[in-house]
């Protein structure tokens, strides 16, 4: 007798393996949780031979429940969807936490099917499992059959570790959903970072020289040289259409084309300059080592928002633009002698050190604002390397 019960005990422990894995398989092939709580649904029904089966969850934000996925309901309650919205029994002796341990894992009578008797597959109870994530309620899995038997302990048991993996996917479908959620906002922090430094850069950079021209026609000026200045504003429209369009595309700024940074830094110090803008000198330091292409996009790209900050704030009669590098660290200095401001005034609408700020962030590194009223500003941008290097 006892080697006949040894195997049917591992016949049985063999089985509830098998039923395990292949619905931990089914809840693994997908991280959306509709179709990751349907096949769970489908391999319980199949495996078990209970036929119907449905499962509520707690909306994460308001704590009420709803219909997450259903198999096989009986006519009765899908031509009444109403039955299957609001309270019910189980799901009140659950959020008032009566479901908490296995032995309570057991046949309820549903309420849903209450009065009903045509059309409900003779369906009058069925099981229901708790479902929890790290103590915290996440719905419950009911599974119901037309030949209805009471459930031995063994299936109760297996039935409960069916309920731990619904509730570990549902955890992960609901992670993978917010990081989705967290990467949009991200993107749509990029694109606004990316869009404000070439597009409302170049337009207002164009809208600089189309004044120029306007105060140039108004004092009746050499037509000749309201003509160069109209000519220069197309030119800048030109080629601050075509950094959007890599901005947008999260291509390397046409700046950094064919060009190290330094260089790249030092061409846009110039063209700065020569647009009649404050002068800007530019110096670099340090070994000219091989850069990420996102820490050369973000620290150019910071270089010039800077620089359009100093345009638009400062006032500034000069300024100086320097690139230190060495080994572990990378500073990008941008100082001018305009007519400084209160850093702890500035207001949450300077969109210019916002982006400044995260861009820096962004490589792991930080921004510094040294400035007073009357005495200039010093921006300074750390980037620590070492830490990109390991990132990357």
């Amino acid at each position: 007798m006892g080697s006949v019960s040894d195997t049917e005990r591992l016949a049985q422990l063999n089985r509830e393996l098998t039923i395990l894995n292949s619905i931990a398989q089914a809840l693994n092939a997908s991280v959306q949780l509709e179709e990751a709580l349907r096949a769970a649904l489908a391999q319980v029904a199949e495996l078990l031979s209970l036929n119907t089966g449905w499962i509520w969850l707690l909306d994460e934000q308001t704590g009420e429940p709803y219909l997450a996925a259903a198999q096989n309901l009986p006519r009765a309650l899908t031509k009444n969807p109403a039955r299957m919205t609001g309270r019910c029994y189980c799901l009140d002796t659950y959020r008032s936490g009566d479901l908490a341990g296995a032995a309570n894992v057991n046949v309820v009578k549903c309420s849903r099917l209450s009065g009903l008797v045509d059309d409900t597959h003779g369906l009058r109870y069925h099981s229901s499992i708790p479902l929890y994530a790290h103590g915290k309620q996440l719905g419950v899995l009911n599974v119901a059959s037309t030949d209805w038997r009471e459930l031995s302990k063994d299936d109760l048991r297996l039935l409960y570790t069916v309920g731990d993996l619904v509730s570990i996917a549902i955890e992960r479908a609901r992670l993978f959903g917010a990081s989705a959620r967290l990467g949009a906002v991200e993107e749509r922090n990029r694109l606004a970072r990316e869009l404000h430094d070439t597009l409302a850069q170049g337009m207002a950079a164009v809208a600089l020289q189309l004044e120029a021209a306007d105060a140039l026609l108004d004092a009746s000026a050499d037509p000749a040289r309201v003509q160069r200045t109209v000519r220069h504003a197309l030119a800048l429209t030109r080629e601050n259409l075509e950094e959007t369009r890599r901005s947008v595309q999260d291509l390397r700024p046409a700046g950094l084309e064919g060009r190290t940074l330094a260089e790249a830094l030092a061409a846009l110090a110039e063209s700065w300059s020569a647009a009649g803008n404050p002068p800007v000198v530019f110096a670099s330091a340090g070994e000219s080592r091989p850069l990420p292409p996102r820490v050369e996009a973000g620290v150019y790209r910071m270089a010039q928002e800077a620089l359009t900050n100093v345009m638009r704030h400062a006032e500034a009669q000069q300024v100086s633009l320097r690139l230190e590098t060495v080994p572990h660290r990378l500073r990008l200095v941008v100082e001018d002698d305009g007519i400084g401001f209160d850093p702890g005034e500035v207001g949450a609408g300077h969109y210019g050190l916002i982006g400044l700020n995260e861009r820096a962030k962004l490589l792991c590194g930080a921004l510094k604002i040294a400035s007073c009223p009357g005495e200039g500003t010093c921006l300074e941008i750390a980037i620590p390397l070492d830490e990109i290097d390991e990132a990357s």
